[in-house]
């Protein structure tokens, strides 16, 4: 079987890895892939007759989509339908993501654990809610944004500065949720559906803090790690039945059809695992920790996607843990280097998936702000964590940063 993956990033380099691994997988192509991926052609995410022309020139028969901004687009609605199958929610159902005030709305419908939150149709209109807040609070853009999106603000004042931000990023118009903070450690758990029956992965816990000691601004992720020591099977089994369990119901509810990967970010509570937000694909840079540690094969459960026979592929991970840690490019998450010659991967005893490469002049040189995931599996996380620092400093590219306490402590937001 010929398989398209579709999208740039870590996520993608990951699974294109995973599933060059099973059984009967042909050719594995990356659309338009990055400097360290398989197969590359030159078509862009949301370029969809060239996607539809390339899949039909190779006889591709499964197209596996990464990324967020081509599901929300409705990349699956324009592709369905053809002589292959493209394994992603549709437009709407990519709503989950793709608007966090329609996710709140869903969630708050059906009855799903999550913060109290108010909707606003821009952030001057959000304004007098968030002088009038006691203390803290969440402010989050509606829309994509690429994970800096949202806002975890200590006062009123620091409100206020995010909405001046996301007026500036996103116009005067950018819809804005206001939710409560909450508190305690983030936990991802994602797994595959077809919509009635979903099978998990392990739950992983990513950084999403610049520096070390969750200090510095909010970024994409600096690094993850499975398993989660403080998620046992009591936590997983009221996870299941106060959010999963009924997510899938509300979809069914609302006449919403979902097939593919959907991602849980979630947090631990004093009063309960909540709901902070949902991926309609799987997260980054937790796939890079997630794929590694899957014991067994993934193209024959998304199959089983379209075949209605999820139930009978449930997903195992290895013993052991699998640690990731990002390199960012220097300036990262703001104005950041490109160009930059990388070198040292050849002597990193590490999987190494690239996010942000490129090849120009026959150099694999930097180009974008997550640069690569250094990615080790060890007997457990301290293991883990030895041979990925050990990896990373065999790499070198100019500015390169990475934090160097990712598997340490429990991430909060």
């Amino acid at each position: 079987m010929k398989i398209a993956v579709i999208g740039r990033g870590g996520r993608e380099h990951a699974l294109a890895w995973k599933l060059a691994q099973s059984a009967g997988t042909g050719n594995v192509y990356c659309l338009p892939g990055n400097g360290g991926t398989p197969n590359n052609r030159p078509v862009a995410e949301h370029d969809y007759p060239a996607i539809r022309a390339f899949c039909a020139a190779e006889g591709v028969e499964l197209v596996v989509v990464g990324p967020e901004a081509p599901l929300a687009g409705g990349i699956v609605d324009a592709l369905g339908g053809g002589r292959f199958r493209i394994f992603g929610p549709s437009h709407a159902a990519a709503r989950l993501e793709a608007s966090k005030t329609w996710a709140k709305q869903f969630m708050l419908r059906h009855g799903i654990a999550t913060a109290v939150g108010a909707f606003f149709s821009s952030p001057r209109a959000a304004s007098p809610h968030v002088r009038a807040q006691p203390g803290g609070m969440v402010v989050k853009y509606s829309g994509l944004a690429a994970g800096k999106g949202v806002f975890i603000c200590s006062t009123p004042g620091a409100a206020l500065d995010a909405l001046k931000k996301i007026e500036a990023r996103h116009g005067a118009d950018a819809p804005v949720v206001v939710e409560e903070l909450l508190e305690g450690p983030e936990v991802s758990v994602m797994g595959l559906t077809d919509g009635r029956t979903i099978q998990l992965l392990p739950p992983s816990r990513d950084h999403k803090r610049l520096l070390d000691g969750d200090r510095g601004p909010n970024t994409g992720g600096m690094g993850a790690y499975t398993p989660v020591p403080d998620v046992d099977a009591a936590t997983m089994a009221e996870i299941h039945r106060t959010i999963i369990a009924p997510t899938l119901a509300g979809l069914a509810k609302d006449g919403i059809e979902y097939r593919g990967f959907l991602y849980f970010g979630l947090m631990l509570t004093a009063a309960g695992p909540k709901l902070l937000e949902y991926n309609a694909r799987l997260g980054d840079p937790e796939t890079e920790v997630l794929l590694p540690a899957l014991d067994g094969d993934l193209l024959a459960p998304i199959l089983a996607c379209f075949d209605g026979t999820l139930e009978k592929h449930p997903l195992a991970a290895r013993p052991g843990a699998v640690l990731d840690v990002v390199l960012a490019a220097g300036g990262y998450p703001g104005d950041i280097r490109k160009g930059d010659p990388i070198t040292g991967i050849e002597q990193a005893d590490a999987l190494v998936f690239h996010t942000g490469t490129a090849i120009q002049n026959g150099q694999l040189v930097t180009s974008g702000g997550r640069v690569l995931n250094v990615v080790a599996h060890g007997a457990d996380l301290e293991s883990a964590r030895r041979k990925v620092y050990a990896a990373c400093g065999k790499i070198h590219f100019e500015g390169m940063q990475y934090r160097t306490d990712i598997g340490q402590g429990r991430a909060s937001a």
